[in-house]
């Protein structure tokens, strides 16, 4: 079919060029690795110096068993300041040499809290004030049963411990705004995976819409219509071409993905989201290379409103961010539809019903966009004629 073969020639052009090579494999993979190193812990990092008693050590066990902390234990006090001070920390806890001594001669034992303005210290407080909380209960109740002769400090200690394990204890459960479960952690690299393959597939739809014009200004065009080759046939070529392009990048990144470890979530429905937003990036393209005059027109076009509508639609930054007059300005682009969507299946395991929504307007933005550049096209390849 010769829609097909235009559409292969879109293909072997595209990936002869170098550059389009770095932008297609290189360049996504590297931003995803970068955000996701930078922005995409699922645990926030503490680091702690203890000493080696029971109860010293109790602490640290219990902050260590909590999937909100990641723990990094160090040998010295000066360690974990300097661990802090360089980032490689969000806070820091410094748990005093005879911590145990102290607490069990009934004084009062001062743990060290270290942190930065521009980390999550102050978020955390709460987690570690609750963590020193339980442990002083244990240690009242201890020093109770020695102040009325019932036992030592340290089989007290054991006594209240043992009987902590067998006390109901309050669950609380969190749910987001909607009533829905609250998002599970899906690794560092996920949110910035998503995101960004939206991004690239958009910019990289676009990108190629020089090609496009290339063979408009060629003659390309004109000496196809003069064969018997029918007007809509090039027309779906080009088409298909885009298309090709946006599913390309797509598996390239999604692939690269799942290599950092990123689970998308429900494949069939992933699939139907990911070849949606192919179709919109397809559409976009196409209406670019109809309408732009020269590559140069093209390519600026394209960083402009790839860029664009990327950050307005949440791929730069999430969109939980955004006040709500923004939110429902970035609903205009595609992107923050099709984000959103994503953010139902990576963090709340949803299926093809939960996302019909979504895709459904990105079906329709595809619609109006490939039935626009379609008009245009022809309008340009009969004009050529």
């Amino acid at each position: 079919m010769k829609a097909l073969e235009i559409a292969a020639v879109d293909m072997r052009r595209l990936l002869r060029e170098r550059a389009n090579l770095f932008f297609l494999f290189v360049l996504p993979m590297l931003i995803i690795l970068l955000l996701g190193a930078a922005f995409g812990s699922s645990a926030a990092r503490v680091a702690i110096h203890a000493g080696p008693g029971r109860l010293a050590q109790g602490l640290s066990a219990t902050l260590a068993g909590d999937q909100n902390l990641e723990l990094r234990r160090y040998v010295s006090a000066a360690e974990v300041e300097h661990a802090v001070e360089r980032g490689e920390a969000e806070a820091g806890i410094l748990i005093p040499a005879g911590y145990d001594r102290t607490l069990e001669a009934g004084h009062a034992a001062v743990i060290g809290y270290l942190g930065r303005p521009d980390t999550l210290a102050a978020q955390l407080g709460p987690t570690i004030r609750a963590a020193v909380a339980a442990q002083s209960g244990l240690v009242r109740t201890a020093r109770l049963l020695q102040s009325g002769g019932l036992a030592s400090f340290t089989e007290g200690l054991a006594r209240a411990e043992s009987t902590a394990t067998r006390v109901p204890r309050v669950t609380v459960g969190v749910r987001d705004p909607e009533g829905g479960p609250y998002p599970q952690a899906q690794g560092r690299f996920a949110t910035s995976a998503s995101t960004q393959l939206l991004l690239f597939i958009f910019f990289t739809s676009l990108t190629g819409a020089g090609m496009l014009i290339e063979t408009r200004r060629l003659g390309v065009a004109r000496r196809m219509l003069a064969t018997p080759t029918p007007l809509w046939t090039v027309v779906l070529g080009a088409g298909l071409g885009r298309l090709a392009i946006a599913v390309l990048q797509a598996l390239i990144v999604m692939i690269g993905a799942v290599a950092l470890g990123v689970n998308w979530g429900n494949a069939p429905a992933v699939a139907v989201l990911v070849l949606s937003f192919c179709l919109v990036g397809s559409g976009a393209g196409l209406l670019l290379g109809s309408a732009a005059s020269n590559e140069q027109q093209a390519r600026a076009a394209a960083f402009l409103f790839g860029l664009g509508l990327a950050a307005l639609g949440g791929s730069m930054v999430p969109l939980e961010v955004f006040p709500a007059s923004m939110r429902a300005i970035a609903h205009v682009t595609p992107h923050a539809w099709a984000n959103e969507a994503f953010g139902k299946l990576l963090h709340h395991d949803a299926g093809l019903g939960d996302i019909a929504g979504e895709v459904g307007v990105l079906l329709a933005y595809a619609a109006a966009l490939l039935a626009l550049s379609t008009w245009a096209l022809r309008r340009r390849l009969t004009r050529a004629s």
